[in-house]
């Protein structure tokens, strides 16, 4: 019955001309026991889940051409075996705007994969083998990786189903699986025709413990404190120059010294020759403008390559290139006699011949940046290796341009991508010395070197498998071919997501691409979101989404990055078990501003909990006041304090749906809870306990209310907390107003109200409130009768009041309510400084 609803409209006044819309269905009986006492999180919330999966609630139809379309880029995590709270503030977020979406009347697709290759993959099976890919058969690391991924993979599909997450499970796919690979490799094979795609050598940022290039944004910068070491060189012709380096042990990659021009110490120096120590090669003295004066010595060690100015500096100025580092992190025999040596051992050892040398001088300790390995956190070094690049530097200027058309959800985290864009100095290295990747479809003539990239239709193929699907070489003719043993950066699996959700290149669904929403977290600006754009550019000639929902990082509660090895990672599932996945959500939305770092709070995650329990409390006063009543049966004429609460949610709709419409999670959701907890359930549920027995009309309007209300409120609410909204709706009105599932019920309409009434109704509830405040303060229980109270105030607020005596009285166990003109009351002093009022005790 999903979409479809049975039954009447019923227009019910709010007041002076406006109605509130409720679909209602002939009423029906419901066989279910009432509401528990207690909400059973640990119940409720895997049935709903099975229950939505089993009717494929969420599934997104492709042959629904009625309804516009929603297109979720949902990003794959690497399967690790669990989700932490960080992961799943990203996904809350995701299936917030997917549940608005659709109650929006889009039909929505939100996808799930997994991204399978790369590094993290890798490091991970080893750590749990114990040993090294290289220790292990490469057919049986490739199967054990396999089986590894599918093991992790298992229990974050269980969280996310946990979490309440509605995504259409039949999208599921895994970046490992050879049809993935097709289109990874097709993506390859078109960027290589159209020319942006190329091999060569080229300095590449290398991971000594990952034996393999990485590309710039898998560079993680630290600060650090290390060694600055001085010593001296000799200069040809006579004279000495004291240099200060952290990396001595790069003595024999030593090619130039530089020098600021500007730098007057040094100007007599420049294109004299130095002679380097213990290795004795002589080196020019030249000079640069990029040379700091400032830092050290003011004279600068260029080796081949300490850093990216190094790589800078030797192209720009047609230096020789020294290898001294290899691809373990150890000396290279051109290290002479630290040859063989990790990197710190070389350092000791090189500074003790500097001494035995008489050239070392001093140390000191500064404050530096150092590179490491996003992934294993190894300090990372610079290699010339043959490898293969897509042009970005080509494409920057378009990626801008395409990137400012996109919207950016906080505004301010464009800024994060034209940062790195701008900062970029080398192209894209793809190629990675791995194992466990897609293949680089490529071949190398046995006999003349040449480079045969595979036809599209030879796809999926493995080149350290399969040889290519020609007979000759169309160069030399030779029919022997080394296959490319390199593998892709995982990028190249993941940035073409968008197209692939959208059924690239098979059946491309032009509603689906670019993609509406494109969700990450900002410390993959500089990958997932750049990336997506560099190949949308390339191979589609426009950006792969619209939209960027950017959310911040969850912090542990000591405050620092989330991480395992702090002792402060938490659980999705330990919080899920100890507080379910409602008040989990609901602490997601309300924990800070879409974009900004969250501190998790256990705390506020308790709190979330407590509102579920108010609201289910709630739920539990209105099904009972409920009993027997009609929900087909027009009320036509609505007390004043009724009409204020219709007029207050009327106000509270317009409010979330503006918040949610700009993806202002905090926004709308904090409203929500100050209405149901503070404005529905403080106020209104208590003015009108008294009413729910009444058979007349003011009983009838009472529960016609309570019952408006709450569904409406139960919808909105369902975006954040979908399993106890989904539990209260099959209980209370399932059976008359005829949606399968609330979370796909049509998100409500703000209707005209009488913004006087909310006025003059605000009046009665904050003076109910003073009163109750005052009975509380001459110690008077709150059940206690009172026999008389005089209210003064002036004529715009006594006609409400007037209105309002019974309900006053009612309400606040009064049997006398009198309200006089303006006056001196002598007991208490209300908000509204121009209403006072006097209570009478008995004696």
């Amino acid at each position: 019955m999903r979409g479809e609803r049975a039954g009447s409209r019923v227009a019910t006044p709010l007041g002076k001309g406006s109605f509130l819309f409720l679909s209602i269905a002939p009423l029906r009986r419901v066989d279910m026991d009432p509401l528990p006492k207690r909400y059973n999180f640990r119940e409720v919330e895997p049935k709903w889940q099975k229950w939505w999966e089993e009717n494929k609630l969420y599934a997104f139809d492709r042959s629904d051409r009625s309804k516009p379309t929603y297109s979720i880029d949902t990003p794959p995590p690497y399967p690790s075996g669990e989700l932490h709270v960080g992961n799943a503030l990203n996904f809350s977020y995701i299936d917030f705007v997917a549940r608005y979406k659709r109650m929006r009347g889009f039909n929505v697709l939100f996808p799930q994969g997994w991204d399978c290759h790369g590094l993290p993959t890798e490091v991970r099976v080893e750590r749990a083998l114990g040993k090294t890919k290289k220790e292990i058969p490469q057919d049986e690391f490739l199967k054990l990786a396999r089986e590894f991924t599918l093991k992790w993979i298992e229990p974050m599909r269980a969280a996310l189903k946990a979490l309440g997450c509605s995504i259409d499970w039949s999208t599921e796919y895994m970046t490992m699986d050879p049809d993935y690979w097709r289109r990874t490799q097709l993506s390859f094979v078109l960027m290589y025709r159209k020319g942006l795609i190329y091999r060569a050598e080229h300095p590449v940022i290398w991971c000594p413990r990952c034996e393999t290039a990485i590309a710039e944004a898998e560079v993680e910068y630290v600060e650090a404190e290390r060694e600055l070491h001085y010593y001296k060189f000799q200069l040809k012709g006579g004279g000495e120059v004291l240099v200060a380096s952290t990396r001595p042990e790069l003595l024999a990659a030593c090619v130039a010294l530089a020098v600021n021009p500007s730098d007057s110490r040094y100007a007599p120096l420049v294109g004299r020759t130095a002679v380097v120590p213990v290795y004795a090669h002589e080196v020019p003295i030249i000079a640069d403008e990029e040379v700091d004066p400032s830092f050290g010595t003011g004279v600068v060690m260029v080796c081949t390559y300490g850093d990216k100015v190094d790589v800078k500096w030797q192209k720009k100025h047609s230096l020789p290139v020294r290898v001294v580092v290899d691809e373990r992190g150890r000396m290279t025999e051109a290290a002479g006699p630290l040859e063989g040596m990790a990197i710190g051992e070389a350092r000791a050892k090189i500074i003790e011949l500097l001494k035995s040398e008489g050239a070392y001088v001093k140390m000191e300790l500064v404050d530096s940046s150092v590179g490491t390995c996003w992934r294993c956190h190894t300090p990372v070094e610079i290699l010339p290796k043959k490898q293969w690049f897509v042009k970005t530097r080509e494409l920057a200027n378009a990626v801008l341009e395409a990137a400012r058309k996109i919207e950016w959800i906080p505004p301010h985290a464009y800024k994060r991508l034209e940062d790195w864009v701008q900062s970029l100095d080398w192209d894209w290295v793809i190629s990675r010395q791995r194992v466990f990747a897609t293949p680089i479809p490529a071949w190398y003539c046995r006999r003349c070197g040449y480079t045969l990239v595979a036809e599209p239709e030879w796809l999926p193929i493995d080149p350290r498998r399969d040889q290519p699907k020609i007979d000759k070489c169309p160069r030399c003719g030779s029919n022997e071919f080394i296959g490319e043993s390199d593998v892709m950066d995982t990028w190249m699996d993941s940035s073409i997501t968008a197209a692939v959700h959208a059924g690239w290149p098979d059946s491309m669904d032009e509603r689906l691409f670019p993609a509406d929403l494109q969700p990450n977290g900002y410390d993959i600006i500089r990958t997932w979101d750049y990336y997506l754009l560099v190949r949308g550019i390339a191979l589609f000639e426009k950006p792969q989404f619209k939209a960027a929902l950017i959310n911040g990082m969850v912090r542990g509660t000591d405050g620092r990055m989330m991480h395992k090895s702090y002792g402060n990672y938490v659980s999705l599932l330990d919080v899920v078990e100890k507080y379910g996945a409602d008040a989990f959500r609901l602490w997601v939305a309300t924990a800070a501003a879409t974009g900004s770092d969250v501190r998790f709070s256990w705390e506020g995650v308790d709190y979330a909990k407590r509102f579920l329990t108010k609201l289910w409390n709630a739920a539990r006063f209105i099904e009972m006041a409920l009993t027997g009543f009609d929900p087909s049966c027009e009320v036509r004429s609505y007390r004043l304090l009724d009409r204020w609460i219709r007029g207050k949610l009327e106000e509270l709709t317009r409010t979330v749906t503006d918040s949610l419409e700009r993806m202002d999670f905090i926004g709308a959701s904090t409203a929500l809870i100050d209405f149901a907890w503070h404005v529905f359930c403080d106020h209104y549920l208590e003015a009108v306990k008294y009413r729910v027995g009444d058979a007349g009309k003011s009983g009838a309007a009472a529960r016609r209310t309570l019952y408006d209300v709450l569904f409406r409120l139960l919808q909105m609410l369902s975006v954040f907390v979908p399993h106890i909204a989904e539990e209260l709706y099959h209980h209370l009105y399932a059976a008359h107003v005829g949606w399968k599932s609330i979370t796909v019920s049509p998100w409500p309409e703000p209707q005209p109200y009488s913004k006087e009434d909310v006025e003059r109704g605000e009046v009665v509830i904050k003076t109910i409130a003073a009163i109750r405040r005052a009975k509380s303060g001459h110690g008077v229980p709150l059940s206690a009768e009172l026999p008389a109270v005089t209210i003064y105030a002036p004529p715009r607020y006594a006609e409400a009041l007037r209105e309002c005596r019974e309900d006053i009285a009612g309400t606040l166990r009064i049997r006398e309510v009198r309200i006089e003109g303006e006056g001196s009351g002598e007991d208490s002093v209300l908000e509204y400084p121009d209403i006072t009022f006097t209570l009478k005790f008995e004696s």
